[in-house]
């Protein structure tokens, strides 16, 4: 049995991984470059993401920083109007609440994550919450759930990590934590051959850790 569960947010808890891409797809498109998918997965993975390609398109970082600004505008406005909630998500930590604690550790910037749950019902069940400003190092680095096992005064072992990406699981691992990668269909190409367990939805993971 588990304590302790350390939850990734996008793309576990809430549906806006692909929301992610599209606002970085329309605001490199304003200067001439296509984002691709595939090769944006990839980087992904390896803790990089859509300035990659742009750097590699021979966009200046100047222009980059201004890009930024207007792939973050763009990602808010989509998470105010396109739908973002993942089916059985609420029902499944109100079935794991009463036997372990829980914490959400994610690279959301918290500007994203607040707008992302005004109103929602998930994060009542976390004993905290970490976002990318709570660490220097993101995932795939180990900081993010090795701060999280500090803030509890857990071991590794009493833990267990739920996942939907390679770099997450990568983060996990490297923290020597048993990650279990829940099903996302934008980063199902990506490699989880490290992963503890593979579940299709998060309402399997309460016979997992019990």
């Amino acid at each position: 049995m588990k304590s302790y569960v350390l939850l990734d947010h996008d793309g576990v808890l809430v549906d806006t991984e692909q929301w992610y891409f599209a606002a970085g797809r329309r605001a490199l498109a304003e200067v001439g470059v296509e984002l691709d998918e595939a090769r944006y997965l990839r980087d992904m993975a390896r803790g990089a993401g859509t300035w990659t390609q742009a750097r590699a398109a021979g966009v200046d970082e100047t222009t980059i920083d201004r890009l930024r600004v207007a792939r973050d505008a763009y990602y808010q406005e989509l998470l105010r109007t396109e739908p973002i909630e993942i089916d059985g998500v609420v029902d499944a930590l109100a079935e794991l609440a009463p036997y372990v604690r829980m914490a959400i550790v994610t690279t959301a910037k918290r500007a994203d994550f607040e707008l992302i749950h005004a109103g929602r019902q998930i994060v009542p069940f976390m004993d905290f919450v970490l976002v990318r400003e709570d660490y220097e190092h993101s995932k795939p680095h180990p900081e993010p759930y090795a701060t999280a096992l500090r803030r509890f005064a857990a071991a590794p072992e009493e833990a267990v990590v739920v996942e939907d990406s390679a770099r997450g699981l990568a983060s996990a691992v490297a923290a020597g934590i048993d990650c279990v990668v829940v099903h996302h269909a934008f980063t199902a190409s990506q490699d989880f051959s490290a992963a503890t367990h593979r579940i299709g939805s998060l309402s399997e993971l309460k016979s997992l850790v019990l």
